[in-house]
């Protein structure tokens, strides 16, 4: 009797894609084009100029950049799905995916076959795009589209958008004209951008336009009032951790075997939400017979609760809580 062969999940198949193209590129010149793509890509290089110039750039960047944006936007649909259950895009657009990080993410978040279009300036990141999409049954008949990103953007109706690492790329004019043509066409929207004061910065203002725009926010906030955070007082980001590749580790010179990505994000809808009751936003602090916990709140406050050992189950769900992780505000002890 024949027996299906098991697919192996998406994120290992991407992993050994990417091995194999570094292997075929000598590695002097792989360090030397992951400094310079690291320094100019993601900053604020014109969309209608794009840096990746080649397929030996491509491959640099994507070996070095793909897993970790791969981790992040994972992450920030795992939140989404959460707050929306029973519910997967049957179609899904992927604005300036570039080699198609999201796009992976995406797939492996939600099972099964939908119709997906990756769009793109850069006609080398697409190219390379198709090649590793080739590596996986269900991503081989994603379309890579070269596209301006920008005011002259144009989505198609579809059930996800996508954006992710590229509004820092645009003028404000055109990260507005981004947002309201993602929201204008599809059911959600998702957008990622660097966990630092700045691309927080970006996420707040997308995250505005698609409230004003009739979305509700899915995740990471408990509500979709305005956000507690006083601007220029601190920022809201979170961390997900990305096994290191002999590239990142030879150009970063770094022995640890994973590091961090830092990310903001907004998760929003038009479909009905239930949204985490608090989030974590902190590395929670565990004390000698206590957790504190940061929590951003459904009333639109920011409060470190304490968890004791007197509080039994939630304490060890405290203990057990990480950065990013919902909290059952029903169950939160008093403040500190």
């Amino acid at each position: 009797m024949n027996r299906p062969v098991p697919v192996p999940p998406l994120a290992d198949v991407l992993r050994v894609a990417l091995a194999e193209l570094v292997d075929g590129l000598p590695p002097r010149q792989a360090g030397r084009a992951v400094e310079r793509l690291i320094g100019h890509y993601r900053g604020d290089t014109p969309t209608d100029a794009p840096i990746l110039r080649d397929r030996a750039d491509v491959v640099a960047y994507a070996a070095y950049r793909m897993p970790a944006t791969f981790a992040a936007v994972r992450s920030a649909l795992d939140a989404f799905a959460d707050a929306v259950p029973g519910w997967a895009p049957g179609s899904h657009v992927d604005v300036g995916g570039g080699t198609g990080a999201a796009t992976w993410a995406v797939g492996d978040t939600w099972a099964g076959p939908r119709q997906v279009t990756v769009l793109d300036w850069a006609e080398p990141a697409l190219a390379l795009g198709r090649e590793i999409a080739a590596a996986h049954p269900a991503l081989r008949d994603v379309r890579w589209q070269r596209s301006r990103i920008g005011a002259a953007l144009t989505v198609e109706d579809t059930d996800l958008v996508t954006v992710s690492y590229v509004l820092n790329e645009l003028t404000s004019a055109d990260r507005a004209a981004l947002v309201d043509a993602a929201a204008s066409a599809a059911r959600a929207v998702v957008i990622v951008e660097a966990g630092t004061p700045d691309g927080y910065a970006r996420v707040i203002e997308a995250r505005d336009r698609l409230v004003a725009a009739g979305f509700h926010v899915a995740a990471p906030c408990p509500h979709s009032a305005a956000c507690p955070i006083v601007p220029g007082t601190d920022w809201c980001h979170f961390a997900a951790r990305v096994s290191r590749s002999s590239l990142h580790r030879q150009v970063k010179g770094g022995s640890l075997a994973y590091e961090d990505e830092k990310f903001s994000y907004v998760a929003a809808t038009r479909l009905p939400v239930s949204p985490a009751p608090s989030r974590v936003v902190r590395h929670p602090l565990i004390r000698k017979g206590q957790v504190l916990l940061d929590l951003c709140e459904p009333d639109e406050q920011l409060r470190r609760r304490t968890v004791t050992k007197r509080h039994g189950d939630l304490y060890k769900a405290a203990r057990d809580a990480v950065w990013g992780d919902a909290w059952p505000d029903a169950a939160n002890p008093p403040t500190e």
